[in-house]
């Protein structure tokens, strides 16, 4: 039996959405309950996709399809295509298996020509109404089939209003649309060489066609790469009997939600306890009119005073909708001539506010249990609640001057400030509001960054360093924004357009959609309400990752637990040293000529470290904490600049020339391979010793004021069990020394963090060793691909356009190749160490789908930044709610 690529709506089911897409599956199910939807046929994704793996070119067995659909179609309805006498008109709409609400396109009035125009006037006894469809077929078809620009045909439109003196197209009277139309198609034969298409069967394979290539528009494949949609999904075409908007009056169309989609309420008629919905119509409409701005829609409410009865099967098809869906529903409807048709309906996009409100109200309601609920809420979504955002009409009244990645969430406006030290001295002398713009940053940066309010880099991606450390820090953060040229020396940036903008300029950056603005926009703090702990707690009872924190702070370790981590599963020692009054010391022990040298600088830092690890501890009460030793090149903490070098060399008191030299000699041709983790620990000894010693030591002070410390001391690089051995051997002698010293006993682990493949290749060797693994699947990503992930955002978009990756291999765990690596590591590592403590602390701990990949291999925890932590705790439980499914 040969493959089915076309099914009428009465065909199909709300199971069916991979074949015939969410749109399709909808329109049958719809069908199925009774509701009045124009009637019509779906041709399927698989149609899609064939189409491209045959060039672009719909094979004959389909064609064959669409035409016998097509056929029964007429016949049901009792018209027939092309026929001027009894015309059927179509709509032909996309429809993949996920929403994407306006990537790909839609034709209305499908089936006009110049004959069939005048025979729906004469039928219709409405000669406006039949020319308004056919300008608005000529315009859709130019536009999304050959792609002549639309606004060539709206300014045509304007044009006409403007002669005549009149605002909106519906005062134009049969005549002007008439002379509109003329236009259009003159428009269309200088663009094509041709005249308009006559024969309707052209126009409708041709129109199947175009959405089919929509599939892969530019702003297609934008939102799939952003919602991790895979490119061999495809798109399903529905082709639908035409109902009309436009025919006066007694005719109009509109977009309903069962819910507010902002905030999640339900909504009623001003002044009464009667129910009602969300939405917006225009009468005497079709089409895009509600939402293109052309004329201001009325809310759904007024629809009563219109038409009571639509109005009312309207409110009651929407409840019925609601129920059968058991979820909050988008529909699109249309009357034609006083009655109601209903075009569309879907589970509605909503804010992460609306998300968490609707799941608790669907469960209050028993239209759903928690674990359906929990499955309902985008776990990406819960970003937007922890961070600051812009006031949404502000944000509507301007136009974006550059766009980047957005690299963490939140909205943040300020001055802007090139330089770190330029930054920190704007907040000290009272500038509240900063941001900081690089190239791109480094940990030397990290004084800058703590006081910015956000930050915008021209270079790097999703795991750069100005992203992981922006995410960690909650702060605002776009990144490999290349529309802008940063000129660091000059202190100022280009935009796009060429404006320039200068150290002291007011910008606005979202770091939510990567979108940066001119200018100060006002921001709305976020505010955590029952209904967000209530979810938690649900995802808490059903979760089996634990969720730990990325923190090197004391601050971002109470961040972490108020969003309800479990412990710290990475602290980054380097970053304690950026600060101004510590990084002298660093700088003193990195120029240093002998060990004695070394280790006395080590002996002033000691007391630091030791600070920062009581006060993480104590935020932490009891809840284990893992320490990686120190792992950056030690070039990262040295000056760049010829002024700072010169003020270096006086405060050491050493020659210009003879730190130049030394900074010189600590140049690597790539850093990332070379003198850093383990690495530094095997060459000078001490560093691990003074660290271990701060360690240990702030462990035993905060043991005796009563507070319980489990620290994990992790040792990062390691490529070879005997790196591991030697290091660790100084880790524990240091370790049991301070502890024999103390009189104290408190219990400590040593173990590893696997972020070189030949680690995970290895890892039965390195559990001999290791009491834990944390995978560091940034590192890990970036050896496993050979690809900088601060270099990536230049390859990627060739990548994109070529089609060789579909999204950024770096924002998430490659299941294929990195996970491989890590389920190898897991694997040996179990068996040379029963009960080895297995988790993650790449950034990659915080994303939804890398967090079901470490549910399936049995991790024990994932880590991320403390505003992800509700994320990962909600997604943990979603990939136990699958995986038990």
């Amino acid at each position: 039996m040969s493959k089915k690529y076309v099914y009428m709506f009465h065909e199909g089911n709300a199971n069916m959405k991979e074949l015939l897409g969410g749109k399709g599956a909808n329109l049958a199910e719809m069908t199925g309950l009774g509701l009045p939807v124009p009637r019509g046929f779906t041709v399927t994704t698989e149609a899609c996709t064939r189409y491209y793996e045959d060039g672009e070119k719909i094979a004959g067995d389909i064609l064959d399809e669409i035409k016998a659909m097509l056929a029964q179609l007429e016949k049901d309805i009792g018209k027939t295509f092309g026929d001027p006498k009894n015309p059927l008109l179509v709509s032909v709409r996309s429809g993949s298996r996920a929403s994407m609400p306006g990537m790909m396109d839609t034709i209305l009035n499908l089936g006009l020509n110049d004959e069939v125009v005048d025979g729906l006037s004469a039928l219709t006894s409405n000669e406006r109404f039949a020319y308004d469809s056919y300008r608005r077929f000529i315009q859709m078809f130019s536009d999304v089939v050959m792609g002549i620009e639309k606004k060539l045909f709206e300014d045509a439109l304007s044009a006409a209003k403007a002669s005549k003196g009149v605002k909106f197209d519906t005062d134009l009277d049969a005549s002007d649309l008439k002379g509109v139309v003329s236009r259009y198609k003159e428009i269309y034969e200088s663009h094509r060489g041709e005249s308009f298409p006559q024969d309707p069967q052209m126009q409708l394979i041709e129109s199947v066609k175009a959405v089919f290539r929509s599939w892969n528009n530019e702003r297609a494949v934008s939102y799939r790469r952003l919602n991790d949609i895979p490119s061999d999904w495809g798109t399903a075409v529905n082709v639908q009997e035409m109902v009309y908007g436009n025919m006066g009056e007694d005719s109009g169309t509109g977009v309903a939600f069962t819910r507010d989609p902002g905030t999640g309420d339900k909504v009623y008629e001003p002044g009464t306890d009667n129910k009602t919905i969300y939405g917006e119509f225009l009468m005497n409409a079709q089409g895009e009119d509600v939402v293109a701005g052309i004329r201001t829609p009325m809310p759904l409410v007024r629809l009563k005073e219109k038409n009571e009865a639509a109005y009312s099967q309207l409110l009651g098809y929407a409840d019925t909708l609601e129920k059968h869906y058991r979820d909050m529903q988008d529909m699109e409807f249309t009357i034609e001539k006083g009655k109601l048709h209903m075009l569309q309906t879907r589970n509605g996009k909503r804010t992460a506010q609306a998300a968490v409100k609707i799941a608790v109200e669907l469960v209050g309601e028993g239209m759903l249990g928690e674990d359906d609920a929990l499955l309902k809420i985008d776990p990406k979504q819960l970003d937007a609640l922890l961070h600051p955002v812009f006031e949404p009409k502000a944000l509507k009244a301007v136009e974006p001057i550059a766009k980047g990645l957005d690299a963490s969430p939140g909205a943040a406006t300020g001055k802007v400030y090139f330089d770190a030290k330029d930054a920190v001295n704007a907040h000290e002398a009272g500038e509240k509001h900063v941001l900081l713009v690089r190239a791109e940053t480094s940990p030397e940066d990290i004084d800058g960054m703590n006081v910015a309010s956000g930050i915008l880099t021209s270079r790097g991606g999703k795991t750069s360093h100005a992203a992981v450390v922006g995410r960690q820090m909650g702060k605002c953060c776009v990144v490999g924004c290349n529309d802008i040229t940063i000129d660091e020396k000059g202190k100022a940036f280009t935009d796009k357009s060429g404006k320039r903008y200068s150290e002291g300029d007011w910008i606005s950056l979202d770091g939510t959609s990567g979108k940066v603005y001119d200018g100060m926009l006002p921001t709305v703090e976020p505010e955590l309400d029952e209904d967000f702990f209530k979810v938690m707690a649900w995802a808490d009872k059903r979760r089996k990752l634990r969720v730990r924190t990325n923190a090197d702070k004391p601050e971002e370790a109470a961040v972490a637990i108020k969003y309800g981590a479990e412990g710290i599963g990475l602290c980054r020692t380097e970053h304690m040293f950026f600060h101004e009054e510590r990084i002298a010391r660093m700088r003193e022990m990195i120029v240093a000529e002998t060990e004695e040298q070394r280790r006395r600088a080590l002996n002033e830092m000691l007391p630091m470290q030791r600070e920062d690890f009581e006060g993480i501890f104590e935020a932490m009460d009891g809840l284990p904490v893992t320490i990686r030793l120190l792992d950056p090149p030690l070039h990262e903490f040295l000056p760049k600049e010829d002024a700072d070098i010169e003020a270096l060399a006086k405060e050491l008191g050493i020659s210009d020339a003879k730190l130049r030299a030394h900074i010189h000699g600590l140049d690597e041709i790539n850093p990332m391979l070379g003198n850093r983790g383990c690495r530094l620990a095997v060459m000078y000894p001490e560093i691990a010793e003074m660290q271990t010693r701060a360690i240990i030591e702030a462990a035993v002070n905060v043991t005796r004021r009563g507070v319980k410390v489990l620290p994990e001391i992790m040792i990062p690089l390691v490529s070879e069990v005997l790196e591991l051995k030697y290091v660790k051997e100084t880790v524990k002698e240091t370790a049991d020394k301070v502890l024999a010293e103390s009189g104290m006993a408190v219990e400590y682990m040593i173990g590893t963090m696997i972020e070189i493949p030949r680690a995970a290749l290895t890892a039965d060797q390195i559990a001999k060793e290791a009491e834990f693994f944390s995978f560091g699947t940034n590192d890990l990503t970036q050896m496993a691909y050979g690809l900088s992930r601060d270099d990536a955002s230049k390859i990627l978009d060739v990548y994109y356009k070529k089609k060789i990756f579909e999204s950024d291999p770096t924002s998430r765990i490659d299941v294929r190749g990195v996970g491989r690596l890590v389920e190898i590591a897991c694997e040996l590592g179990r068996k040379a160490r029963p009960g080895i403590k297995l988790g993650i602390c790449g950034e990659h701990g915080g994303d939804p789908s890398s967090v079901e990949f470490c549910h399936g291999v049995g991790l024990d925890y994932v880590s991320c930044s403390p505003f992800r932590v509700p994320i990962a705790r909600l997604a943990a439980a979603q990939a136990a709610l699958k995986d038990k499914s």
